[in-house]
């Protein structure tokens, strides 16, 4: 495995720099058999994820529309010590499908990079960036998109291409 990256301006810039070989990849790893290709990613994701402390990064809480429940936002709003409809008009808006979504973007429980609401945050932050289930195939391509602001995402698909043979690994022997 490949030194972990959590430098966002770095992975930026890496996102920028690989657009074309992204697209091979994306191209490459829609071939593979989907359990294969599960079992590899999950298997990646199990090693960098711990190796990413999230709460000094933030990127998903600035850019990412967060979906909630009524259930998920009268937890937060009890936990807040609001009230139900008080929390949905401060904090929450419809979307045109008719499901409750944050207000704004960032988010307004992120402070200094960090949530503000941790313990009790939504079921979509909990999951992000959905790595850990099935079915990368179909997310693949929203995957390629985060790969700019998640250094798990970075990491997992740096590491994805070597494991699927897409590329083969850097000599680091002298």
């Amino acid at each position: 495995m490949q030194p972990i990256i959590t430098d966002r301006v770095f992975i930026k810039e890496a996102a920028n720099n690989n657009e074309d070989r992204h697209d091979a990849l994306r191209m490459y790893l829609q071939k593979m058999d989907g359990v294969v290709l599960d079992e590899m990613v999950h298997a990646i994701n199990e090693v960098v994820t711990p190796l990413v402390d999230c709460t000094t990064c933030g990127g998903c809480c600035r850019q990412l529309m967060i979906n909630v429940t009524d259930k998920e936002h009268e937890t937060v709003a009890a936990h807040l010590q609001m009230s139900s409809v008080a929390f949905k008009q401060q904090y929450l808006e419809e979307s045109l499908q008719g499901k409750l979504i944050m207000s704004t973007i960032p988010c307004h429980f992120l402070e200094a990079s960090k949530c503000t609401i941790y313990e009790q945050r939504f079921n979509e932050c909990r999951a992000f960036p959905h790595l850990h289930e099935p079915n990368f195939k179909g997310r693949l391509f929203g995957t390629l998109v985060h790969y700019a602001m998640c250094p798990i995402i970075y990491n997992v698909i740096e590491e994805l291409q070597y494991a699927s043979g897409f590329m083969n690994r850097p000599n680091t022997t002298a």
